[in-house]
């Protein structure tokens, strides 16, 4: 009996399914509802001699593999970056097309397997993004306050203590404007209250866990480097060397190297954007600090770096020794101790 190899190509409404016999024969290819139940019945006939079922990385990778391994289906999910490579070969790109190369790749192997972050991380990925998208609605109501008021003249301060007292001053002095600022005051004002709550749900949870409380003690890792690194990276174990967490949060340089050329360039930023930017606010905030206490050490060494190359490359070198770092204490369940002198 032959084994039977699946690719689906997943769309927001509907799904291309391309069913693939290990002798590489294509026996049926179909699209059903992109709804787990859906795809789960119509592979049922083959469920007993079903092998391996192949979705790329995307928006609704996370909730449809879980449901789909939930209902026993042996499914992987793989790198879009990978898949688009092998996809773009194809003269007609159509999502028929798609779910036959990616049943293909099933059938060969020829794949990167990717992780699929457990639910609760990807409850926490959603709460600190939801963050996120808070703070930066504030800041683009502050901008675009700022720059209406300058195209009257008003120059406004960056400073955020005592905003809104500002922005009533300067109501008083220019009452036309009123009608116009006051609602982006309001809009203002509810982005500062919801990212308010976020924040204290993000630190509830952090505080709750046993894992973020023992990063915590490193210098510079506060709640919320903490929770987005144990949600980012949800499994210490997938990792078995720690220097690879830097590689993964994008933060090892790109190299190119072919015959006798062999050129190391900036950064990769392929990482996850989220984990990057916090691990680069953690150490930014280490090599400013002015007392570092506990974290003198590495204070000092990012600081002697930053002495031979610039301030923007030592925090990025010590935002992958963060990484590093972070991800050791994580694996062997200690805590950040300084070195004895």
């Amino acid at each position: 009996m032959e084994m039977i190899f699946v690719g689906l190509d997943v769309s927001k409404d509907e799904t291309a399914i391309c069913v693939r016999t290990s002798s590489g024969t294509i026996v049926s290819g179909f699209k059903v509802a992109t709804d787990p139940q859906a795809i789960h019945g119509s592979l049922k006939r083959w469920h007993d001699t079903l092998s391996c079922v192949v979705l790329e990385t995307g928006r609704m990778t996370n909730w449809l593999y879980t449901e789909l391994e939930a209902r026993g289906l042996p499914v992987v999910c793989v790198d879009a970056r990978q898949a688009h490579a092998v996809l773009s070969q194809m003269h007609n790109k159509t999502d028929e097309n798609d779910a036959a190369l990616l049943s293909e790749l099933a059938r060969t192997g020829f794949y990167r397997k990717v992780m699929v972050k457990s639910r609760v991380a990807q409850h926490r990925r959603a709460l600190l993004k939801a963050r996120q998208a808070a703070l930066k609605t504030r800041i683009n109501l502050e901008n675009t306050i700022r720059g209406l008021l300058a195209s009257f003249g008003v120059r406004l301060p960056r400073q955020i203590s005592g905003y809104e007292n500002r922005i009533e001053a300067i109501l008083v002095e220019y009452p036309a404007l009123t009608s116009i600022l006051l609602p982006l005051m309001k809009l203002r004002t509810q982005a500062l209250t919801q990212a308010a709550k976020l924040s204290g749900e993000v630190n509830r949870q952090a505080r709750a866990d046993v894992t973020c409380r023992r990063l915590m003690t490193i210098p510079g890792v506060g709640v919320i480097s903490a929770l987005t690194f144990v949600a980012t990276v949800d499994a210490p174990d997938r990792f078995k060397k720690s220097r690879s967490v830097g590689a993964y949060a994008g933060l090892t340089s790109r190299r190119y190297q072919s015959g006798q050329i062999d050129i190391g360039g900036r950064i990769s930023h392929r990482g996850d954007t989220l984990l990057r930017t916090v691990l680069y606010e953690a150490a930014n905030s280490l090599v400013c600090r002015a007392k570092s206490g506990k974290g003198a050490e590495l204070q000092k060494w990012a600081r002697a770096l930053k002495a031979r190359t610039s301030h923007k490359k030592a925090v990025v070198a010590l935002a992958r020794k963060l990484a590093v770092l972070i991800h050791a204490i994580w694996k062997k369940g200690t805590e950040f101790e300084t070195k004895a002198t």
